[in-house]
C-alpha cells in the first residue's frame, strides 16, 4: 500500500474494461506491437471471466482492435511450469469460440496472445520474447511466401500474418532502466510507478486514472483484499518450498544413517553425521 497507482492486473479486471479507459490498453499493445492500434471490444469468454478461482495466479482479458483482430493480454503471477501449454490453449480456445460450424476457414481471427509473467519462464537473458510461425524450406532455407491470390483474399504477403503470435514479457527479469517507451510500460509493470519524464501512449492517462487515492471505499476494499490474497499465496508457496526442502534433507539424511548402520557404524556416530536423533536411529 505504499503505491500511489493500483497494479495493472487488477486494473485490467476492473477499470481499464471501461471503454473511457481503452487508451490505456489501446497504449500498451500500441507500444509492444509497433503500431497504432484501436480497441473495437473487450469480449467476454470462457477464460476470461472474473472468478475468485482466478485471484492467485492469473488475470487475462480479450479485445478485438479496430481490424478485428484478438488479443488475449494475459497475467500470470506464480510459477506455473507447463504455461506455454497454456499459452496454445489459450490461443486455440479463442479461434474455435470465435468461428461457427460451417464457416470457411478464411473466417479464423488472428490472435495474439501477451503473456505477463513475474516468475521465471524458460531460460533466457532478454525480457521481452516474440515468438511466429515461419515456414523454412527443409533444402533451399527460403521464406515461404502467400501466393498472389492468397495476398489479394488476406491482404497479407507471409503465413505468419495469418497464424497465432505470441509476446512474453519476463517482468522481474527488467533491469529497470527505461531505454525506450516499451520499456517505460514494463517499468510500470515491474514498479507499480510511472516516472516523471515518461511519456509512452497510454502512461500518461494511465498515471490519472489509476491512482488509488481514486477508488471508491469498496474498490479500495476490494483492491486491498487482492494484495493481501497474492502476499498470502506468495507466503504459501515459500512455506512449501522451505517444507519440500526439509523433507529432501530429511530423506537423504536417512539414507545415509542407513547406509551407516549397514556398515556397523555406533549411533552416536551416525547422530553427528546426520543430525538424527539417537531414538531416530535406533527405529531405523
Amino acid at each position: 500500500m505504499q503505491k500511489n497507482l493500483i497494479r495493472f492486473d487488477w486494473a485490467i479486471k476492473r477499470l481499464l474494461r471501461n471503454k473511457a479507459n481503452f487508451t490505456v490498453l489501446e497504449g500498451f499493445l500500441s507500444e509492444l506491437l509497433y503500431t497504432d492500434l484501436k480497441i473495437n471490444r473487450i469480449l467476454d469468454s470462457e477464460s476470461n471471466q472474473i472468478s475468485l478461482d482466478d485471484k492467485f495466479n492469473r488475470v487475462d482479458i480479450l479485445v478485438e482492435d479496430g481490424k478485428g483482430e484478438m488479443l488475449i493480454i494475459e497475467i500470470q503471477n506464480q510459477n506455473e511450469y507447463d504455461y506455454f501449454q497454456r499459452m496454445i490453449y489459450g490461443t486455440a480456445k479463442v479461434i474455435s469460440e470465435y468461428i461457427n460450424l460451417g464457416e470457411p476457414y478464411d473466417k479464423i481471427k488472428k490472435v495474439y496472445s501477451i503473456n505477463i509473467v513475474y516468475f521465471d519462464l524458460g531460460q533466457g537473458d532478454d525480457y521481452i520474447y516474440h515468438g511466429r510461425t515461419d515456414f523454412k524450406g527443409v533444402h533451399k532455407s527460403d521464406l515461404l511466401k502467400l501466393s498472389p491470390k492468397q495476398m489479394e483474399m488476406f491482404d497479407k504477403t507471409d503465413p505468419f500474418q495469418l497464424l497465432p503470435e505470441y509476446y512474453l514479457i519476463k517482468v522481474n527479469q527488467f533491469n529497470n532502466i527505461a531505454k525506450d517507451t516499451l520499456d517505460e510500460w514494463i517499468y510500470f509493470l515491474k514498479n507499480d510507478e510511472i516516472l516523471e519524464g515518461f511519456n509512452a501512449k497510454g502512461l500518461v492517462l494511465a498515471k490519472e486514472i489509476l491512482k488509488l487515492d481514486k477508488l471508491s471505499i469498496k474498490e479500495k476494499a476490494l483492491y486491498i483484499k487482492y494484495l493481501e490474497d497474492l502476499s498470502y499465496k506468495a507466503s504459501m508457496v515459500k512455506t512449501w518450498k522451505a517444507d519440500e526442502l526439509d523433507r529432501i534433507i530429511k530423506n537423504r539424511d536417512i539414507e545415509i544413517a542407513k547406509n551407516l548402520i549397514k556398515a556397523g557404524a555406533a549411533n552416536e556416530l551416525i547422530s553427528n553425521a546426520t543430525g538424527l536423533s539417537i531414538s531416530e536411529i535406533e527405529k531405523l
